[in-house]
């Protein structure tokens, strides 16, 4: 009998071992987890202040220069572009409030002037003066869609509109990248960026930087609102 209930006491001794070593090695996962969310945002932050004073900047290239200055190895702890953008617009609403306000209404006047302008090619505003991040160096982002792209090129001969064009790649979804022409002029001190895409792409427009989805903006009518509303 006193073998047994020793036997007993042990057994229950080795259960207790057994649960602490347990609660101890799952309490370090959430502790672990929360460090590394406190790394994504910090880096996030640095990212959006690095896209702040450097600008023209990809978001790539931001984030691993956050990485070398914050010295955070783990991948995994990286933030991803949309909480990069994220980062952005809250240090944007915090610091720049009234500026940005006022340069976002500027940009997209001039957009929906340039969509008008345009509205044979179906125009479409994309990129950061859509989602509230451009400034004035950057301008406005119009995406069109023609059989040919020479038929914006005229346009803009027949309104005596001086341009510079330059090639750019786009990823689509599927892996594919494509080169399209983009026409850029000035509207005032503001830069317009006309990215010509095959009708076909109206369907399946490129990836967005950002978001890695198709990137399919909005109409004049609904940018209408939109500046009306901020008006």
């Amino acid at each position: 009998m006193p073998r047994r209930a020793e036997r007993k006491s042990t057994g229950v001794a080795v259960r207790r071992k057994a649960k602490r070593g347990q609660s101890k090695t799952f309490g370090a996962q959430p502790v672990a987890r929360g460090r590394c969310e406190a790394q994504r945002q910090r880096l996030a932050y640095e990212c959006a202040r690095i896209l702040s004073e450097q600008g023209g900047l990809e978001f790539d290239r931001a984030r691993r220069k956050a990485v070398d200055r914050l010295g955070v190895s783990d991948k995994r702890c990286w933030p991803d572009n949309e909480e990069i953008q994220e980062a952005w617009l809250q240090q944007r609403r915090l610091f720049h409030a009234d500026e940005q306000e006022q340069t976002l209404g500027d940009l997209r006047r001039h957009a929906l002037s340039a969509m008008r302008e345009f509205a044979a090619f179906e125009p479409r505003l994309v990129g950061q003066t859509l989602d509230g991040t451009a400034n004035r160096e950057h301008g406005v982002e119009l995406l069109l869609f023609a059989e040919n792209p020479e038929d914006v090129a005229l346009k803009l001969l027949d309104r005596s509109i001086p341009w510079q064009q330059r090639d750019d790649q786009f990823r689509y979804a599927g892996g594919d990248h494509l080169t399209h022409p983009v026409f850029s002029f000035m509207a005032g001190d503001l830069p317009i960026h006309l990215v010509v895409l095959p009708l076909q792409a109206r369907r399946n427009p490129p990836l967005s930087p950002v978001s890695e989805r198709p990137e399919r903006g909005i109409g004049a009518a609904e940018l209408g609102r939109l500046v009306a509303a901020q008006s």
